[in-house]
């Protein structure tokens, strides 16, 4: 009998990683490994070995397998991680029983040190770093990161790492631990050789390592590892302030201001949101509109109702004014559905509290739900989930478990601790109302999000 085809864990390593998306592109154009194998040089044994994490594949074949599958690239960007994490775990196989160095026993950003002093301007950089940012920063040394020297090709490998890793966060959550190691290794690098890069690329290297750092502390945000959220959103605060990015510092405080507001803190969001509309003629509307958003949420769990609508109305507002040519690219994930989701959150956050009826916030995420692709996964479980406890609370408690259930669709795909908790409130008002179906809801959330 034939053997059961090995499941892949992509997670476990980056070799691991690495198989699964060639696996992934092969199947996608419906090749056999063979039919792969022949298209680049390789056996079908081999390209098996490789799917399965047992053997790297070569530079030049990740070349080949990107142009045949058509992948734009990733592969190609993407093996040098999987070749440092291969060296670097032959390093440690040959150096098993020494002693461990003390920054990685601590888990502080071990490097080597050149007995100068690094400039005023790297420390600064370097300082959030110092908060206890995982080893894995150290891991990866330079290759398959930035250049010998830094060009216009190493601002384009930050942003694409970025990119990725937003774009993988969005439909997995904040599982990629992969992605988030190579990211993390970009990241120093780019940290560490911001004071060597010539004058005129200095700012586009700082904002484009502001929105890698912000791109990882929002990740850690939705895992809950709050402590490394906060010291990467200060490695993207300083990066904005020296790149005098005023976009990117409106988003930083943006995800501080939402990250306050998880951890309870009304306060201290609102007046994050304030600072953040500070110069408000440098900032796009849509970026305005976010921090409205946030001023809005801290007003209503203020129970602040005149306050909170004011600032959704100024978000309605700014989103439905035209937006300039001039602004960037990263900021089209706030659109229609971003925009009822983060509003009808504020207006939920309202009616739950008895200060508003529930219809203009069910409308709101409802349109959120409806308007958000398997891309933004994530962002339509949590859109769900919160209309599941919107429902159960001011409406019918009967539809209120049909729309959990259709949210446990999507969070059962993610890992995301936003999504699980917003689940876990919809289980615990459940149960205090004893809702009809509790038992079967709750059964069903413990196994989706306790994997």
């Amino acid at each position: 009998m034939p053997q059961p085809r090995r499941p892949l864990q992509p997670t476990r390593s980056a070799a691991d990683w690495f198989g699964a998306e060639i696996r992934y592109w092969r199947e996608l154009r419906g090749l056999t490994p063979k039919q792969l194998g022949d298209a680049v040089g390789l056996s079908a044994d081999a390209v098996e070995k490789i799917e399965k994490g047992d053997r790297l594949l070569s530079v030049e074949h990740a070349g080949k397998m990107d142009q045949e599958l058509r992948t734009g690239g990733v592969l190609a960007r993407f093996r040098p991680f999987a070749k440092a994490e291969a060296d670097r775990r032959r390093g440690q196989a040959d150096n098993h029983g020494k002693t461990n160095s003390p920054a990685a026993a601590t888990g502080i950003l071990a490097t080597s040190r050149s007995p100068k002093e690094p400039s005023v301007k790297r420390r600064m950089l370097l300082a959030p770093d110092s908060l206890g940012l995982a080893s894995a920063l150290a891991s990866l040394g330079q290759e398959g990161g930035l250049g010998p020297r830094i060009g216009p090709a190493d601002v384009v490998t930050v942003e694409e790492t970025s990119r990725q890793l937003r774009e993988w966060g969005n439909v997995h959550g904040s599982s990629g631990a992969i992605f988030q190691t190579a990211a993390l290794g970009v990241l120093r690098q780019s940290v560490e050789r911001a004071g060597d890069c010539p004058p005129r690329l200095r700012p586009q290297l700082l904002a484009a390592t502001g929105r890698l750092a912000l791109t990882l502390g929002s990740n850690r945000f939705d895992a809950f590892d709050h402590d490394a959220a906060k010291a990467l959103f200060g490695v993207a605060t300083t990066c904005a302030e020296e790149a005098d990015d005023w976009v990117l510092r409106a988003s930083v405080l943006n995800w501080r201001s939402r990250q306050a507001i998880w951890l309870d803190r009304p306060d201290a969001a609102l007046t994050l949101a304030e600072v953040g509309l500070v110069r408000a003629d440098r900032i796009p509307p849509r970026a305005q509109a976010a921090l409205q958003n946030c001023r809005a949420r801290a007003y209503a769990l203020l129970g602040q109702q005149r306050l909170s609508l004011a600032a959704v109305d100024a978000s309605d507002a700014l989103f439905t004014s035209p937006w300039g040519d001039d602004e960037p690219a990263w900021l089209a994930y706030y659109d229609e559905p971003q925009h009822q989701g983060d509003t009808g959150h504020a207006l939920r956050d309202l009616a739950i509290a008895g200060l508003l009826p529930p219809d203009q916030a069910a409308e709101r995420l409802r349109t959120a739900v409806a308007g958000h692709p398997d891309a933004f996964r994530r962002s339509r479980a949590m859109s769900v989930s919160r209309l599941a406890t919107l429902l159960l609370v001011t409406g019918d408690p009967q539809e209120a478990m049909i729309v959990a259930h259709q949210a446990l669709d999507d969070v059962g795909q993610v890992h995301s601790r936003r999504a699980a908790s917003d689940l876990g409130e919809f289980a615990r008002i459940a149960t205090r109302l004893r809702a009809p179906g509790t038992t079967a809801i709750r059964e069903r959330i413990a196994a989706a999000v306790g994997r």
